[in-house]
């Protein structure tokens, strides 16, 4: 089969020195994890993911939003990494500087090895006080839903960004950062509407970069991208990882 992967990207990729990869939604569901709106099934149906995951539903209702986390967790639990999280990680020893930023939350990068990764919207499989923001990684377990923070008796939530909060600081000015110091960027598997993740592609192409955009299907982003490769992401990138090891 002729290889999906123009020679001009090869070579482009051959002399680059730092790559930024942005991975959304798409690469997780080719691994079966639901998107966010689409996992909305049996008991949970009868609720919308915007009346679950802000602070203020939390507030009214924290039994409601962590018995639904939790269901979501095991969802997630089930779902293995996927060509394409593999594919990143021999790419990350392919190039000096290599980042992955990632809008998805179920941590199938870091399971193939995948290690500087920015998780812009937090991970599910973690667990912070709401009242403190502190990272929990054990707590006494009292019977009460939501678990208490064994440090100030506040309740705990799982450490992903709801609507209405603003993205981790320290993240999101890495992500920036390097968005703007990339000579080649790929947007992977997103939209491009979440803001202010879809921004990133954009702050690349401000400061030269050569856009790549791997996607089933052409997104806002597809105009301004230099190199559309249409397709699922776990095709496409062992594909591009085999050319450049040609």
């Amino acid at each position: 089969m002729t290889s999906p992967i123009p020679s001009e990207l090869v070579d482009t990729l051959r002399s680059a020195n730092r790559v930024v990869v942005l991975t959304g939604a798409g690469v997780s569901a080719e691994s079966g994890v639901p998107t966010f709106r689409d996992a909305q099934t049996g008991l949970w149906s009868q609720y919308s993911p915007e009346e679950l995951a802000t602070p203020r539903a939390f507030r009214q209702n924290p039994k409601l939003v962590w018995e639904w986390y939790q269901w979501r967790r095991e969802l997630v639990s089930k779902a293995k990494p996927n060509p394409a999280h593999y594919a990143l990680v021999e790419m990350q020893e392919l190039f000096p500087e290599f980042t992955l930023i990632t809008q998805n939350v179920d941590g199938l990068h870091r399971l193939p090895g995948s290690n500087i990764i920015i998780e812009l919207h937090g991970n599910i499989h973690r667990t912070k006080c709401f009242q403190e923001g502190t990272i929990v990684e054990s707590w006494k377990d009292t019977g009460d839903v939501p678990p208490k923070c064994p440090d100030c008796g506040g309740w705990l939530r799982p450490d992903v960004v709801w609507f209405e909060e603003p993205l981790p600081e320290a993240e999101l000015e890495s992500a920036m950062k390097a968005s703007r110091k990339a000579d080649v960027f790929f947007s992977i598997g997103t939209s491009g509407l979440v803001y202010p993740a879809a921004s990133l592609p954009h702050e690349a192409l401000n400061h030269n970069a050569t856009l790549v955009e791997i996607n089933p299907a052409p997104t806002p982003l597809t105009p301004k991208a230099d190199f559309m490769l249409k397709g699922p992401a776990g095709v496409i990138l062992p594909e591009l990882v085999k050319a450049l090891r040609k």
